[in-house]
């Protein structure tokens, strides 16, 4: 029997768990804002008792992240930090996690300044390099960690290679794929074991609605994982599911355009002279580009550059009028911001120092604007260092 083909991504994302309304033919999923829903009798319900445990948006939201990124099943949070604490969460005292060393900052705030206090214990490694994942594992090794490209220094791990030694020291692997999208890599088919997001970048894509995912590639995972969202109630609400279920709809066109713009963002800023380095695996001489073009379909609009100081970095930036000085990334607008006293500020001078993040970094996310007006921001902009 002829296996049936599956569809294209963009049709699983319009489609796939957002099929239209079964009462009323709606093209769109209702909102579900129910808090409880009426039992048939003791023991009897048509699949939902009380939203904590389960609400029909979200299973609905569930069932698309999961077919976008290959997994058997998704599980929403209400915050990609609290998607990262449930994965977390599902090891005991005196486990070990390895965790790549430049990640989100306020990713080792939480491993350090929370979780190292139920006993979990954590090592920082360039995963960069695969050879150092194998080194650090320990018997108790039971996770390694890490975001491929990283935040903000767009380091790559080579995610097929760190899955074997995953799978030969016995140890999950968990991959924050955020800045890329399933559009742009899929981690599961390359050897993960579970895929995080902070929903609330590139999948709602509209900077609208906070959320995390995480999507596994066993049932048992995604049973502890919906013990936990009962449990401790990080659950994500229905008007986030909802807005989240609109915004993966354009997840395809919009990837393409953050590309194809950031694609020539990069290429500009490596070709400024005030610019004095730019971190972009799709730059020729970025030194992971061959694994980039391997491991990835695309490169994003993820960029960080060099502007040489914190005085050229503050006046370059408030200079800019098309691209928003903001935290987080993936919306439709052009975000930039300063790593050292936004995102990273938690991890203090010498935290930061350790891993190569100075002050005079800036970090851009580029939107699907016109490029030609990014381009021209960034021009007035850095023509004031």
């Amino acid at each position: 029997m002829t296996k049936k083909k599956q569809p294209g991504f963009a049709t699983r994302a319009i489609h796939h768990g957002q099929e239209p309304d079964p009462l009323t033919g709606a093209v769109n999923v209702p909102m579900y804002l129910s808090s409880t829903y009426v039992q048939q009798g003791i023991g009897e319900n048509k699949g939902y008792e009380y939203s904590r445990g389960s609400n029909p948006t979200r299973a609905r939201l569930e069932e698309n992240l999961a077919s976008l990124e290959g997994g058997v099943a998704a599980k929403v949070f209400a915050s990609g930090m609290a998607a990262i604490n449930a994965v977390a969460s599902l090891l005991a005292s005196g486990d070990h996690i390895v965790c790549g060393n430049d990640l989100y900052g306020g990713t080792p705030r939480l491993f350090n300044q929370v979780l190292s206090r139920y006993g979990l214990e954590f090592s920082y490694i360039d995963t960069s390099d695969a050879a150092n994942v194998d080194r650090v594992i320990r018997k108790t090794t039971r996770m390694v960690y890490v975001e491929t490209p990283t935040n903000p220094l767009m380091r790559l791990s080579d995610l097929g290679a760190i899955s074997k030694i995953c799978r030969r020291r016995k140890v999950d692997l968990v991959v924050d794929n955020t800045f890329m999208s399933p559009y742009f890599q899929q981690p599961l088919t390359l050897g993960a074991d579970m895929v995080v997001h902070s929903t609330t970048k590139f999948l709602n894509g509209h900077s609208d609605g906070l959320g995390g995912a995480v999507v596994c590639s066993k049932p048992e995972q995604a049973e502890q994982l919906a013990f936990l969202q009962k449990a401790a109630g990080a659950i994500l609400a229905p008007f986030e599911c909802w807005l989240l279920l609109r915004g993966v709809k354009t997840l395809a066109a919009r990837m393409e355009i953050h590309d194809r713009n950031g694609r020539e963002i990069a290429g500009f800023l490596a070709n400024h002279k005030k610019v004095k380095k730019v971190f972009y695996p799709g730059l020729a001489d970025h030194p992971q580009h061959e694994l980039a073009k391997r491991q990835m379909s695309g490169f994003g609009s993820m960029i960080t550059f060099e502007t040489g100081s914190l005085k050229n970095a503050n006046q370059m930036l408030k200079k800019l009028t098309v691209c928003s000085l903001a935290e987080s990334l993936g919306g439709v607008e052009t975000l930039i911001s300063h790593p050292a006293t936004m995102t990273h500020a938690a991890l203090g001078e010498k935290g930061r120092k350790a891993i190569g993040i100075t002050d005079g970094m800036v970090r851009i996310s580029v939107g699907i604007e016109n490029v030609e007006d990014i381009l021209a921001d960034l021009v007035q902009g850095l023509a004031s260092i």
